[in-house]
C-alpha cells in the first residue's frame, strides 16, 4: 500500500468515525428529548429505536465473521489483508459496538418500564443477549489478532462461528414474540 493510499484510508476512516460519533450524539439527544417530552407513545418510540439498534448490531454480527472467513484466506501483509483489516475495524468500532450499547441501554429501559424485569422469558432473553455480547467480545479479540496478522483459526472455524449470532437471534426473537415461559 502506498503512503498516499494509506493517508486517504486514514482520512476516510477518521471522517467515518466522526460521522458515527455525530450520529450517536444525535441519537442520544433524540432519545433524551423523547424522554423529556414524554409523549404518550414514548415506550413505542424507544422500542423502535431499540429495534433499529438491534438490526444494525445483528447485521454486523453476521457480516464480520464472513469478513474473517475471507481474511483468513488472504496472505498476511497483502493489499487484500490490509483492506480486510480496515473493513473489519470500521464495522466493529463504528457500527457494531455503538449499536450494541444503544440496544443494551434501551433494552434494559424497556425491560424495566414494560415488564419490571419479570418473566422467565425475559430472563432467558437477557441471558441470550449476554451470550450475543460475549460473541461480540470474541469478535473484538479476533479482530485485534487479525490486525496483528495472527491467524490461528482457519476459514472453516469462522464459517461455523458465523451461525452462533443467528441461532441466538432466533432464540431471542422467539422469547420476545412468543413468550413461551
Amino acid at each position: 500500500m502506498t503512503t498516499q493510499n494509506r493517508s486517504i484510508d486514514e482520512t476516510a476512516g477518521r471522517q467515518a468515525a466522526v460521522k458515527a460519533r455525530v450520529a450517536i450524539v444525535v441519537l442520544c439527544a433524540g432519545v433524551a428529548a423523547l424522554m423529556v417530552w414524554n409523549p404518550p407513545q414514548l415506550y413505542l418510540w424507544i422500542k423502535a429505536v431499540h429495534v433499529v439498534a438491534i438490526i444494525s448490531w445483528m447485521a454486523g454480527m453476521v457480516y464480520l465473521p464472513r469478513l474473517f472467513v475471507y481474511h483468513s484466506d488472504s496472505d498476511p501483509g497483502s493489499q487484500q489483508s490490509e483492506t480486510f483489516k480496515v473493513m473489519e475495524a470500521r464495522l466493529y468500532r463504528i457500527i457494531m459496538t455503538p449499536a450494541m450499547v444503544v440496544a443494551w441501554v434501551l433494552g434494559l429501559w424497556l425491560a424495566y418500564e414494560g415488564f419490571g424485569f419479570s418473566g422467565i422469558w425475559l430472563w432467558l432473553k437477557i441471558a441470550a443477549v449476554l451470550g450475543l455480547s460475549a460473541v461480540h467480545g470474541y469478535f473484538g479479540k479476533s479482530l485485534r489478532r487479525f490486525a496483528s496478522d495472527h491467524r490461528d483459526k482457519p476459514a472453516r472455524h469462522w464459517r461455523m462461528v458465523n451461525e452462533i449470532p443467528t441461532v441466538l437471534m432466533i432464540f431471542i426473537v422467539v422469547m420476545v414474540i412468543v413468550k413461551p415461559f
